[in-house]
């Protein structure tokens, strides 16, 4: 299997990691290190030997950030990881802080005085992140000083790095070649007076090479570092004696080197360099700095592009999800066979699910481990079941499902809530609310130029009704066979990048009630320009294109509250899941889905 069940961390070696860590605080005359969830890439996903705050906090998290003091040590985790951090930790080493809303800055001033210093590692936070706590704590007399990496000199027998081998993402799949996307990214260059820009993020280099690779569990991406020149070549420093011959692929333009080389080669170019800000190790810009080089900070190059999927990769994208709802409707038809047993726990979901992935032959990782949370642990919104964990399903029990494969044509990802039983009016009304949610964000035209911030209260305002909101992003950016969480795109109160035709991303609403239960529905959408309206103005309007068909649970539905276009577009949205998916299953699956697919 794809999925490990495996305790990944271990919550009782925190103490004495701590212990260890704050020994070398006290050798390099420190009163804080930083410890992030980062890797050199920024990726949100780490290789094994990147995983820092797991093995000093135990907490497994994929965002978050420790601070060790000298009598005080922060973990610091958004809202989709409250609960979990407290399961996770030694609660009498670590303090879960509730981040964003109690920020670093004005944490570590109250605790510090002035001339106290505080450690990072240069290359695992990035320039506008430390700018930022740097402007922070201005006033408070507290200094941040670059030093070598603490937890890397404490941490015995840490995994190698990752070496596996490079791939080529065929131009069936990739639809663009990369010499082309190499010409359109250095006229860019040359346009805004810039000599090179520094890569620093794996599936931006793997999406401009047309490359593909199995360095971080799950995403199909070769850890690296490239240069684009303006000129349009490109040099892309990575782990060699990788096994693969990419010589003609690459051509006389695409140099493959070894990663040790890099240092000496970035400070060997001609600025002015564009780096990102946002995503590139601060490490790379004080380098250029120290060598008299000019640094122009702008976006990576190929984030925008990336994001805006091509005619093939939208096509690939449209054909992986339908193979990906077949597979979970034959899923579906076996839970629902099998669930009223009494006999199913967690690790059999994940483990029947993937087993349908795989029988289409085409699967080539999941694209994240799959979320199989059955009651309490539903309410755990990135609740990864271990052996430990491992709950069995309770009639009246709600089980949030949430899944993905990762295709040569696509990533996909998608998020159904099912019942055991019969449940509750407590339970169906809260998920009704998330369903209309869902709807909105399914069914809204709006006008070209807004970003995802501006739809976001569209998906939580019939939360708002009742007073219930959740603590994560409606939607985020989702690539093509590249990672599932892609930017700059995402549906969330945070997302300020406007929303262009092609962009890929999730449509998830959810509601979350601690230690009782989880809701969570998510399709994926695309953005498509929308077709005129008669007597309508002549404003360039978009919308979304549903990805996703799988039947939602109309045994969880309160009928009565949704209103008469909400119950069109779900009729409207089941009879096209019958007819797109119906003809992909096996007999027994084309019955349930007759079934479950009935109007509302």
């Amino acid at each position: 299997m794809f999925q490990s069940f495996e305790t990944t961390a271990d919550p009782s070696k925190g103490p004495a990691r701590l212990a260890a860590l704050r020994a070398e605080m006290a050798r390099e005359k420190l009163q804080g290190f930083i410890v992030p969830r980062a890797d050199v890439h920024q990726g949100e996903y780490v290789a094994d030997c990147d995983k820092r705050l797991a093995w000093l906090t135990g907490f497994t998290g994929s965002a978050g950030f420790c601070i060790a003091l000298e009598a005080e040590a922060g973990v610091f985790v958004d809202g989709r990881y409250r609960n979990q951090v407290r399961g996770q930790v030694d609660l009498g080493a670590f303090t879960p802080v509730n981040w964003p809303e109690i920020q670093p800055g004005p944490w570590l001033a109250d605790r510090l005085g002035r001339g106290a210093r505080v450690g990072f590692d240069a290359w695992l936070h990035t320039a506008g992140e430390i700018e930022k706590l740097e402007a922070a704590l201005a006033d408070s007399g507290v200094e941040l000083v670059p030093a070598d990496n603490l937890v890397d000199r404490v941490w015995d027998n840490r995994p190698r790095p990752p070496s596996g081998e490079i791939t080529v993402q065929p131009l069936e799949f990739a639809g663009e070649a990369h010499a082309n996307k190499r010409a359109a990214l250095a006229r860019d260059l040359v346009a805004a007076g810039q000599r090179a820009a520094v890569l620093t993020l794996s599936d931006s280099i793997a999406w401009l090479l047309n490359i593909r690779g199995r360095d971080i569990p799950h995403i199909p991406v070769v850890q690296g570092f490239a240069l684009l020149h303006d000129d349009g070549r490109v040099d892309f420093y990575t782990q060699p004696e990788r096994p693969g011959d990419l010589a003609a692929h690459f051509g006389p333009e695409v140099r493959l080197l070894p990663e040790d080389r890099f240092d000496a080669a970035l400070v060997e170019l001609e600025g002015p360099v564009r780096i990102d800000k946002a995503t590139a190790p601060l490490a790379l810009s004080r380098m250029l700095e120290a060598a008299g080089i000019a640094v122009d900070w702008g976006a990576d190059p190929c984030i925008l592009p990336k994001a805006c999927k091509n005619a093939v990769e939208l096509e690939g994208a449209r054909e992986a999800h339908l193979r990906d709802g077949a597979a979970v409707v034959e899923f579906l038809t076996w839970y629902d066979a099998t669930a009223h047993a009494g006999t199913l726990t967690e690790i059999d979901l994940v483990t029947e699910l993937e087993s349908q992935r795989r029988a289409s032959g085409q699967l080539r990782d999941i694209s994240f481990e799959t979320i199989a949370g059955t009651g309490p642990n539903g309410a755990i919104m990135h609740y990864r079941v271990t052996r430990e964990s491992n709950r069995s399903l309770a009639r009246g029990d709600l089980v949030v499902l949430d899944s993905g494969g990762q295709y040569d044509d696509g990533t996909t990802d998608i998020t159904r809530t099912l019942p055991v039983g019969p449940v509750g009016e407590v339970e169906r009304e809260a998920f009704t609310r998330v369903l209309q949610g869902m709807i909105a964000i399914s069914r809204v035209r709006f006008p070209k130029g807004l970003a995802g911030r501006d739809l976001d209260p569209l998906a939580r305002y019939p939360l708002w009704l009742a007073h219930r909101d959740f603590n994560h992003g409606t939607g985020h950016g989702v690539g093509s066979y590249l990672s599932v969480h892609e930017g700059p795109q995402r549906i969330s109160k945070a997302g300020e990048v406007p929303l262009e035709p092609g962009m890929i991303l999730s449509n998830e609403p959810g509601y979350y009630r601690d230690g009782a239960f989880g809701i969570r529905i998510e399709n994926l959408i695309a953005v498509v320009e929308a077709e005129p309206l008669d007597g309508g103005d002549d404003r360039e309007m978009l919308a979304f294109e549903t990805l996703c068909f799988v039947p939602i649970d109309r045994r969880l539905i309160l009928p009565e509250m949704l209103s008469t276009g909400e119950r069109a577009w779900l009729d409207a949205y089941h009879a096209e899941v019958l007819a797109k998916i119906g003809p992909r299953v096996s007999d027994a699956a084309r019955a349930w889905l007759e079934k479950a697919c009935a109007p509302v």
